[in-house]
This record gives C-alpha cells, structure tokens and sequence, in this order.
C-alpha cells in the first residue's frame, strides 16, 4: 500500500510468532493486491477503467469495503469520500503546470465524485455511476486490513500485539508485559511531539492536513481536499482519533480535518468507544469529552523542550 506494516508481538515463542506474522503479512499483501489504484490488475484498478459502463463482480473485500465508504461519507457528512480521484488529478495537474484550476474544471471534476454514485448489489457486484470515476481507498485501506488481521492474532494465541501501518493507522492489542497499554507519542502538525497515550485493545489513526503537500504560485497546499467543495485545504492541522475498528477510526480522522471543529468533534462523540483530538498549528487542543480517560493522554507542558 505504498507504505510500511511494522508488527510487534508478545506472548508466543519464537516459532509460532514466526507463524503468525507470516500470516498477517501475508493478509497485507493480499489486500493490497486488492485495493491498491497502483496494482494495475487489482478490483479497484479494473472498476476505475470501467467506470459508467455497468456492474463489475469484484472480491467480497472489495464490496465489504466499499459498502463501509459509503456509510462512513455518509456518517461524516461528506467530508470522507473514496471518489475523490478525479479531484486529486485535477489538482496534480494544478501544481505541475503551477496554475490554479479553473472554476468549469472544477465543476466538472466534481460532476464524477460522491460515494451515492457507487452501487454495490447484494450479489456483490459494484459499479461506478459515471465514466471518468475515480475509487482510491488511501484513506481507509490501512485501517481495514488491521481490522481483517485482529481474528488472526486471536487465532494465533496472541496476548499482545502492536500493528503500525504506516505511522498512521494503528492496532494496539492487549498491552506489553508490566504496562497498562501501548505507549505512543502523539505529533502535532508540525512534527513536535504533544503528549503521550495509551491504547489497549483500541484502533487508532492520525491524520495531517500539510504533512504532504503541493504548490501552486507559491502558495503551499496540504494533500487534503474537501469532497463538498473540491477545494484543497490551507492551514496545518492534526487529528487523531481512537475506536474499536481500524476503519472507521481511519475514515474519522480524515472527516475531522475536513469539518469545523465543533461539527467534527461532534460526529465522533456520538459514535460508540469513539474519541478524538484536533491539534491547531498554534497548539491549541480541541478534544471529545472522553479523549483523556480513553487514552491516558498526557499531554507536554507547552513550555516543554519536547515541543
């Protein structure tokens, strides 16, 4: 999926650990086959080319995650969407010709994104409303492949498990020996730690709104685009928001950089094990109200040498 899976495991000897992480790699590898837009042959690749021309059958992987997009941009109001490709090309063409896009190619890159233009059926088959539709699952991929991996670590007899998928989606089983969980640093948007937590038996995953970026006449943009408007978003900004699947809490913390702060953090509390914090590129903390007690969270005085 472009990136890294680091997996740190307890509770196993040394060859049945060996087993075990064989197995979940081997998920990893199988998912990304899948769902990755840069494996020409994968469902999502092969649905892209296809795009307004009829239904595609595709692995029941591939309905099962499409069907939890749609009801993740539905539940963040919008603000997470999967078919966001076309608008991602529009501005990538933006910034290597350096010019803004025009009013009409936004219009019409917009006309081909909105998760209500994806039909998945009942027998699994999935098709996209309108040519030139783009499906990338960038920003859910990670967190579901850790959601498929956790049967596996039980099955395996794993007492406690990290697993990193690229620094940003996260699992934290259980808790390493004489801990009461796994213990992490959280970052703010310009790259100074904030605090510490702790996660047991929870998923998390953080998102950045300039930790990647382009510029278009000298002016720096994050990689994050609001779907609603097709515009990019300015200002650095961090989200970090903890649930009971990788998922969701992946879709989350994207919704989060894209809503206002009080209708985002509103949309989360009002999901079950579900908690979140957004950190503005002043500092300022703007929390769920049972962020603290969920992870522990300690955060550095801001005086701290840390920061």
């Amino acid at each position: 999926m472009g990136t890294v899976l680091e997996i740190s495991l307890h509770g196993l000897e040394s060859q049945p650990a060996v087993s075990a992480l064989g197995d979940l790699y081997e998920v990893a590898a199988e998912l990304d086959g899948l769902l990755s837009v840069y494996e020409p042959d994968s469902d999502i690749s092969r649905l892209n080319r296809t795009a307004g021309r009829g239904s595609q059958q595709v692995d029941s992987a591939v309905a099962e995650i499409l069907r939890l997009s749609i009801a993740y941009s539905d539940l963040s109001q919008g603000a997470f969407d999967v078919t966001i490709g076309p608008l991602v090309e529009l501005w990538e063409e933006a910034a290597a010709r350096d010019a803004m896009p025009t009013a009409a190619q936004l219009a019409d890159a917009r006309k081909r994104v909105g998760s209500d233009k994806i039909e998945v059926g009942s027998d699994g088959a999935v098709s996209l409303a309108r040519e030139g539709m783009e499906i990338n699952l960038g920003g859910i991929a990670k967190g579901y492949a850790l959601d498929r991996m956790l049967p596996l670590l039980e099955q395996h007899g794993v007492e406690g498990a990290l697993l990193n998928f690229g620094q940003s989606s996260t699992w934290a089983l259980g808790a390493p020996p004489g801990s009461p969980g796994w213990r992490l640093l959280v970052r703010g948007p310009g790259g100074e730690f904030t605090g510490t937590i702790a996660l047991r038996d929870q998923a998390l995953s953080v998102s950045g709104r300039v930790g990647q970026w382009v510029e278009i006449g000298g002016r720096r943009y994050g990689h994050i685009i609001d779907p609603r408007s097709g515009e990019l978003l300015t200002g650095q900004r961090q989200a970090v928001v903890v649930a009971r699947q990788a998922a969701l809490a992946e879709a989350l913390s994207t919704a989060l950089l894209v809503l206002d702060v009080e209708a985002g953090l509103a949309v989360i509390a009002a999901q079950p094990d579900c908690e979140a914090l957004l950190i503005e590129e002043t500092g300022e903390l703007h929390s769920t109200p049972g962020w603290a007690a969920a992870v522990r969270f300690e955060p550095f005085p801001a005086e701290s040498g840390a920061r």
